[in-house]
């Protein structure tokens, strides 16, 4: 199973960030016509509303490069050991800012396409502005890789059914709902899951809603392989 931190910046993070920063730099960027790629740790952009992130967090990670064609259409290749932990979690990010009574919709639709080899989820990952509340949503994953915390066994919510888990990674409350069948394509109404863990569950209380963030927890991709956001929307408030 693989153990998770929080996406966020520390200084414990940073400590390392020169020299892996300057390996990663050194890889070859994908043969993309894009309108911006980075193969830097910490590489970032803003485009159409969303912010691109290249987010390689994890130790002992290798290679690295986003590329994007704007804020809903890009893609990465990675090549990262087949060792255990998550080595990064390139994403797109769009900032809510609202309290979950304050939401009257919150969705997102995705197109994806995956390796078949390696170890990955492709996952939204929704945040509280005081970053107390992690909300993961697999929509699909490959490969030895595992939620944290311990099974709630399974709900439908959000025109999905999912298994989730509840756990704790020191820092914050993780609760992480793994689509029961993988998809590369479709809808996820958002808002349905947060009342469910607020109102239903009382796992948290009226939390605002700062980042929906969509991507790809890479724990192994080693020789290299191709991740592919074609499209992704999210949209509410």
């Amino acid at each position: 199973m693989a153990l998770r931190t929080p996406r966020r910046l520390t200084t414990a993070l940073l400590a390392p960030a020169l020299a892996l920063g300057a390996a990663v730099g050194l890889a070859a960027a994908p043969a993309q016509a894009a309108v911006w790629n980075t193969c830097d740790q910490w590489g970032n952009t803003t485009l159409n509303g969303y912010t691109l992130y290249n987010n390689i967090w994890g130790s002992g990670a290798g290679s690295q490069c986003v590329w994007a064609d704007s804020g809903t259409n890009w893609g990465v290749w990675a090549d990262h050991p087949d060792t255990g932990g998550i080595k990064s979690y390139p994403n797109s990010k769009k900032v809510i800012n609202k309290p979950i009574t304050s939401l009257t919709s919150l969705s997102s639709s995705y197109n994806v396409t995956v390796p078949a080899s390696g170890a990955y989820n492709t996952s939204y990952d929704i945040w509280d502005t005081d970053y107390d509340y992690e909300i993961m949503l697999w929509v699909n994953h490959n490969g030895a890789v595992g939620p944290l915390g311990t099974s709630q066994g399974s709900v439908t919510l959000g025109g999905h059914t999912w298994n989730v888990y509840k756990g704790n990674n020191g820092a914050n409350e993780v609760y992480s709902f793994l689509r029961t069948s993988d998809s590369t394509a479709g809808t996820v109404n958002i808002l349905p899951v947060l009342k469910w863990i607020k109102d239903t569950k009382g796992w948290m209380g009226n939390e605002t809603i700062g980042d929906v963030q969509f991507g790809y927890e890479i724990t192994s991709s080693a020789g290299g392989l191709d991740f592919v956001t074609n499209n992704l929307t999210v949209s509410g408030g």
